[in-house]
C-alpha cells in the first residue's frame, strides 16, 4: 500500500486546545511522494522488518487497534506475519511521513484482517494515535482540517499542479510550534482567525494564487528563527513545519 504524503496549503493557528495549538488547514494527499507498507511473511522477530526509525509510529497503530478490541485477531496474524516499510517521504520535512504510515497501516490490517470497524471509530482510532493521523486514515484527497488534527471535513476542491522542493533539513515540530510561542508572546506572530475562515472556503488554486507565503503558513517565521539554513524564495511555500517546500507548476 502506498502511504501519500500530505501538503499544507495553508496552516493556520488559532489558540490553544488544552496543551495542544489549535489550528485550521487545508491537507491534500500529494501523490508524488509515498513510503510504501505491505504484510508479508515473518522473516525476523521484528514487528517491522528492519526497522530503522526509533519508536516507529506503527507500533502505536498497532497498540491503538489492540486497544479497540482487536488484539486476539492481531496476535494471531502477525504470529506469521510481519509488517514490511520502504521508507521514501523524508522525516523533519512537514509531509507527514510518519503519520501516513500509520494511517496506513490501520487501513491494511482492517482490509487484510477484515476488522469491523465503523467510519467514525477509525477517525477515533486514528486521532489517538497522533494529530494527523485521522486524515490520512480516512485516505480523502483534500480536506479543512481542524481542532488539533482531529476534525476532518472532505472538501471539494480545485488543485494545481505542484512542484515539491525538498533539501537536507531535518527541523522538529516540537522546535518550531514552541518558536511560533515565543514570537507570539513577544507580539512577533499573531492569530488572523478572519483569514482562517475565508481560506478555508476558498480552492487550493484561489488560495495560491492570490496568497503571499507568509499569509498562509504561520509557522513560517517560526521555521526561518529557528532553522538559519532554512530559506524561502516569494514563489514557494511552506508545508506544515517545514522543511519541505511546495510551488504550483505553471501552464
Amino acid at each position: 500500500m502506498k502511504a501519500y504524503a500530505k501538503i499544507n496549503i495553508f496552516l493556520k493557528l488559532s489558540g490553544f486546545i488544552g496543551t495542544f495549538h489549535e489550528i485550521k488547514s487545508r491537507f491534500i494527499r500529494f501523490e508524488g511522494i509515498y513510503d510504501e507498507i505491505e504484510f508479508i511473511k515473518r522473516q525476523s522477530d521484528e514487528l517491522i522488518l528492519d526497522d530503522q526509525i526509533p519508536n516507529n509510529i506503527i507500533k502505536k497503530a498497532l497498540l491503538a487497534l489492540e486497544n479497540a478490541g482487536f488484539k486476539n485477531e492481531l496476535d494471531e496474524f502477525f504470529k506469521s506475519h510481519q509488517i514490511k516499510l520502504i521508507k521514501n517521504i523524508p522525516c523533519g520535512a512537514g509531509l507527514g511521513g510518519g503519520s501516513s504510515d500509520a494511517g496506513a497501516f490501520l487501513r491494511l490490517a482492517i482490509d487484510e484482517l477484515n476488522l469491523k470497524i465503523s467510519s467514525l471509530n477509525l477517525m477515533k482510532i486514528a486521532a489517538s494515535i497522533g494529530s494527523d493521523v485521522p486524515f490520512f486514515a480516512s485516505d480523502l484527497q483534500s480536506a479543512n482540517v481542524s481542532g488539533v488534527g482531529d476534525i476532518i471535513e472532505p472538501f471539494d476542491d480545485d488543485i494545481p499542479k505542484l512542484n515539491l522542493i525538498l533539501s537536507n533539513l531535518f527541523c522538529s515540530t516540537p522546535i518550531v510550534y514552541a518558536k511560533f510561542d515565543e514570537l507570539h508572546e513577544q507580539n512577533l506572530a499573531k492569530f488572523n482567525p478572519v483569514l482562517s475562515r475565508k481560506l478555508l472556503n476558498l480552492t487550493s488554486k484561489e488560495i495560491l494564487a492570490n496568497y503571499k507565503n507568509t499569509e498562509l503558513n504561520d509557522l513560517l517565521q517560526a521555521c526561518m528563527v529557528a532553522y538559519d539554513k532554512f530559506y524561502i524564495l516569494d514563489d514557494e511555500f511552506l508545508s506544515g513545519s517545514g522543511s519541505a517546500k511546495f510551488k504550483p507548476i505553471l501552464i
